[in-house]
């Protein structure tokens, strides 16, 4: 195949540099200001526009005064309205595509709309700012030279839809389907086998067109990309996947933590060709992607349909919260994000944490999720102390971990409280569970000072309990929730029990 990217690399260089001049405060301010200009503008004949006066709003002020905050139940009937063909709700025209994605606390699953807008503006925009701030980092890439694995889902849902002209399904099934048909010369598998909803057929089926492919760069969840990897390793009779395909250069991941896959990926590939490059893409839109060759924090897309807004996590609920714009927040600190776009979502708490890395240019990292924490004895345990804990434990032990979640262990006679964790291994801790929970436990205490502080003395908080999940567990949950592939994932903490009960049944 020729090497197509000298021809593209101008246009990516492009997209590159207008993301590069929003390098302040001033200049933050002035892009997300247009953004919500135009947001408006276009939204003000809507039903949303006209119940909060779209038409009247003039600065920032006067919009974070007429919208409240909402949550995925507050815009629910709208949404249903724009499922069953209501025009004008949330967003102008018809909304043909929604992206299933993980339920509220009420056990249902939640339909984000994704909207023509929404697709060209944000999404597909959020993809070219990836490629391009990849390509300015690496002069000698050969992206284009072969051609991009992209793991994907389908349109397998729970309303049983059968209007032809509504799709209902993993947003990246939409992201499949209405890609550029230019796009799909460098990209495998076909739709045929993209947009399988069976797993168990799908993923040999995905190795099997993938394998004799020149593959130069792979997307999708660190974890499910691992089985992939694996797969088509041992269907090759190969040792690491760059004896399958030796041009591989880049894995744009999301969705989870990448650092309890680290080493993972270092034992199945060539670490000296081998490159990471983070994404922060989610149902709700592309918000964020890595632009230094360290990695550990993204660049914020402030000029890609999406109006920022932040607020301190332990405001959320409280309907007199103040949240602060994009150009305000405070680098160190931990805000819970807010978001209006051109799907229709307005002020809306799409239920992830980010703490501010830098103002200038803004750069964040994924904390976690508003509703996955451990705080059950006063210990505040978010999602990135425990990715960082295990991954450190790994580490010191040589264990992998394949998946994981914990939850608190309440007191009772003669016991006190503490964390479980379940692991589902992919290499055991030689040093045996019990010692690893040590070691885990250790490590834990050296990130969280609060968790540190609880444990003091082993007085008010025990050491964490570590169960072994039996191989295939996880896969098994999220199979009985309909929920098994593609960027499925694994609730990482919960501060009650009712996620990981769920799990250990099916043991």
């Amino acid at each position: 195949m020729l090497n197509f990217t000298p021809i593209a690399r101008p246009f990516f260089a492009m997209r590159a540099a207008k993301t590069a001049r929003i390098a302040d405060p001033a200049a933050t301010e002035k892009a997300q200001m247009r953004i919500l200009r135009q947001l408006l503008r276009r939204a003000r004949h809507t039903l949303v526009g006209r119940r909060y006066g779209f038409g009247a709003i003039g600065s920032y002020r006067q919009f974070a005064s007429a919208l409240p905050l909402s949550e995925y139940e507050d815009i629910r009937p709208d949404v249903m309205r724009m499922v069953a063909g209501e025009a004008d709700i949330l967003w102008p025209g018809h909304c043909r595509r929604f992206a299933q994605s993980s339920g509220t606390s009420g056990g249902k699953s939640k339909y984000i709309p994704v909207t023509d807008d929404g697709l060209r503006h944000n999404h597909y925009d959020g993809a070219a700012v990836s490629v391009a701030q990849y390509l300015s980092l690496y002069p000698d890439s050969r992206l284009f030279a072969g051609k991009a694995l992209i793991l994907g889902g389908s349109f397998a849902n729970e309303l049983n839809i059968t209007a032809p002209d509504i799709c209902v399904g993993d947003l990246s099934a939409t992201l499949i389907d209405r890609i550029n048909p230019l796009v799909n010369f460098f990209r495998v598998p076909g739709k045929d086998i993209a947009l399988m909803p069976d797993w168990n057929k799908k993923l040999p089926a995905l190795a099997k067109a993938a394998m004799h492919c020149d593959i130069t760069n792979i997307s999708g969840v660190p974890s499910w990309f691992m089985t992939v990897l694996r797969t088509v390793i041992e269907e090759a009779g190969a040792t690491t996947i760059h004896d399958v395909w030796p041009n591989l250069e880049v894995f744009f991941h999301g969705g989870i933590a990448f650092g309890p896959y680290r080493d993972q990926y270092r034992a199945i590939t060539d670490p000296a060709r081998m490159r990471y490059c983070e994404n922060y893409n989610a149902s709700e839109g592309f918000f964020a992607a890595q632009d230094t060759r360290e990695g550990g924090s993204m660049r914020l897309i402030t000029d890609a349909g999406v109006f920022f807004e932040f607020v301190r996590p332990e405001d959320i609920g409280d309907p007199h919260a103040r949240a602060v714009p994009a150009w305000e927040v405070e680098p160190g600190r931990t805000y819970a994000m807010i978001i209006s776009s051109c799907n229709g979502l307005w002020r809306y708490i799409i239920g992830d944490t980010v703490r501010i890395e830098s103002v200038e240019p803004l750069r964040i990292s994924i904390a976690g999720r508003t509703n996955s924490f451990i705080n059950a004895f006063g210990e505040e345990v978010m999602v990135w102390n425990a990715d960082e804990a295990l991954a450190r434990a790994c580490r010191r032990t040589g264990a992998a971990a394949a998946d994981y979640t914990a939850a608190p262990v309440y007191a009772s006679c003669g016991t006190k409280g503490h964390h479980q964790w379940l692991i589902e291994w992919t290499t055991p801790p030689a040093c045996g569970n019990e010692a690893f929970a040590d070691i885990l436990d250790s490590e834990l205490q050296a990130v969280n000072s609060d968790y540190q502080a609880k444990r003091a003395g082993n007085i008010f908080l025990a050491r964490l309990e570590l169960t072994e999940a039996p191989q295939g567990l996880f896969d098994r949950w999220l199979a009985s929730t309909g929920k098994l592939g593609g960027q499925r994932k694994i609730p990482r903490l919960c501060n009650d029990r009712h996620i990981i009960e769920k799990i250990l049944a099916l043991k």
